[in-house]
């Protein structure tokens, strides 16, 4: 008896954890005026590559916002995927980045606490988003950082290469 109450407490437990790692519910309209506060409107979800557009007033194209596991779906961390939403404007510079959903270590030691997304605040897709060298390192998550730089650089640059105009010299 004591065993079976053991394990139930195991799985219920656990449960909890799990739930407290997901931020379920985050639809990218939900998002959206998070990572561009001065856009005065969006577009629907558009393809080739998935995105979606955040105008200024004037209509203007201001940036765009995507998720990473539909633009680099086989990127994993420690253990799976980690979902990913990115803002980025049309001067290639991040405009921030949200962690929807993952399974990874949690506490001091996460991918979705504030201080890890502020390190891509304005960071420039160019950059190398090297973990310990322009991405900060989070102790115990070695591979969960590195995927997630790897997943925000490349799924930016993919955008920007489909949606951007290369910048002149």
């Amino acid at each position: 008896m004591r065993t079976l109450f053991s394990a139930l407490i195991f799985v219920v437990g656990s449960l909890v954890v799990v739930a407290g790692q997901l931020q379920t519910g985050l639809e990218a309209e939900d998002l959206l005026p998070r990572l561009f506060p001065d856009a005065a409107s969006f577009s629907g979800k558009e393809n080739n590559p998935p995105h979606y557009k955040a105008f200024d007033a004037g209509g203007e194209v201001i940036g765009f916002a995507y998720w990473t596991t539909e633009l680099e779906p086989l990127e994993r961390g420690f253990d799976g995927p980690i979902k990913v939403f990115v803002g980025m404007d049309t001067d290639l510079v991040l405009r921030g980045i949200v962690v929807t959903e993952h399974r990874e270590p949690y506490g001091d030691f996460s991918v979705d606490l504030p201080v890890f997304a502020g390190q891509f605040d304005a960071k420039d897709v160019r950059d190398p988003f090297r973990y310990g060298s322009d991405v900060d390192a989070i102790s115990r998550a070695t591979m969960s950082v590195t995927s997630v730089s790897r997943a925000i650089r490349n799924s930016s640059r993919r955008v920007a290469r489909a949606l951007l105009a290369p910048p002149s010299r």
